[in-house]
Order: structure tokens, then C-alpha cells, then sequence
């Protein structure tokens, strides 16, 4: 299994933003190669230096994760988050 994670800080106005990113990111769950799926929030009490929202997403392998990466609905939502992110880190790893 193939573990991706994605972090993201967001532009001003990072309550709407994330909300919206929450929203959007329930897309991502309808691609096939997807078998786990979690979209979460920093916990406000926490560091503000910290990343806003993050994905965790598990596929069965690097394949799926290739196709989750050119499917029509990460596409559309990559161009959502390019709009209201500032920095992003990702990493990918098997499990």
C-alpha cells in the first residue's frame, strides 16, 4: 500500500479557505484507485506555524497513485487549491 500525504498552508481568511478545501476535497474520494480516505484541519489550539489542512490518502499501490494524480477530479481540485495555498508539502510512502 502506497500512503499519500499531502499538507497545506492557506491564503488569509483560512477559515473559509479550509472549509471550502474540505468541501472540494470529498471529490477526491469517487476516483477508483482511492481506498482510504481522510481530509483534516490543524486543531486551532495548535502552533500557528503548523499546516492548515491535510490529505491522507492510501492506494494499493504506485499505479493508483498515478491515476489518482491525472484524474479529472485532482485535477479540477489542484486548480481550486492553487488559488488558496501558500505552501504545500507531500510525501509518499509504502506501508
Amino acid at each position: 500500500m502506497i500512503r499519500h500525504i499531502c499538507m497545506f498552508t492557506l491564503k488569509e481568511d483560512k477559515a473559509a479557505n479550509a472549509a471550502e478545501f474540505v468541501r472540494r476535497a470529498g471529490s477526491l474520494k469517487a476516483i477508483p484507485s482511492v481506498r482510504d480516505f481522510a481530509v483534516v484541519t490543524n486543531d486551532p489550539r495548535t502552533p500557528a506555524s503548523n499546516y492548515d489542512v491535510s490529505l491522507i490518502i492510501d492506494f494499493d499501490d504506485v499505479e493508483g497513485l498515478q491515476a489518482y494524480q491525472v484524474s479529472p477530479e485532482h485535477v479540477a481540485f489542484g486548480q481550486f487549491v492553487g488559488t488558496v495555498r501558500i505552501d504545500r508539502a507531500c510525501i509518499d510512502y509504502e506501508f
